[in-house]
């Protein structure tokens, strides 16, 4: 799978992480950065790998970012993306079966490293249920301009 990621400069040590265990499990990723500790700004980074979760380029996305809800309203402002804010494997799981989420957020100053790792394989490995949800989402994609 080709897996989008994006991140701050608060969550720059944490996608580093992200990336080893995605080419570990032979994903590809497509980095948008950022690439250091620099102050930088979130919306930059979360667009870019939204764009291409949007585009169809990247299957999956990943932002990360101190508190992982900056960078999941900014990825949530690209038309056809539902980015989900999640701290727990249960969420990244059920993001995916109920709600078709395209993409994670994470926020790296409450999520450890090996929480963040199982989140994204959870993540990345669920499928959507449909049915009854799949009307929900066509409700909530609906309301996008």
């Amino acid at each position: 799978m080709k897996i989008a990621l994006g991140c701050d400069h608060g969550g720059y040590a944490l996608k580093c992480e992200i990336v080893r265990l995605l080419e570990e499990l032979g994903h590809e990723v497509k980095d948008f950065g950022c690439y250091s500790t620099e102050s930088c700004d979130y919306p930059d980074f979360g667009e870019a790998a939204a764009r291409a979760v949007a585009s169809g380029e990247c299957e999956r996305g990943v932002v990360i970012c101190t508190t992982g809800i900056g960078i999941s309203m900014a990825a949530n402002k690209v038309k056809g993306i539902r980015c989900a804010h999640c701290a727990d494997t249960l969420e990244a799981e059920l993001t995916r079966r109920h709600n078709d989420a395209n993409m994670l957020a994470i926020g790296a100053g409450f999520t450890g490293p090996m929480l963040a790792k199982k989140m994204v394989e959870v993540f990345l490995t669920t499928g959507f249920e449909g049915g009854r949800h799949a009307r929900r989402v066509g409700k909530v994609d609906a309301i996008q301009p």
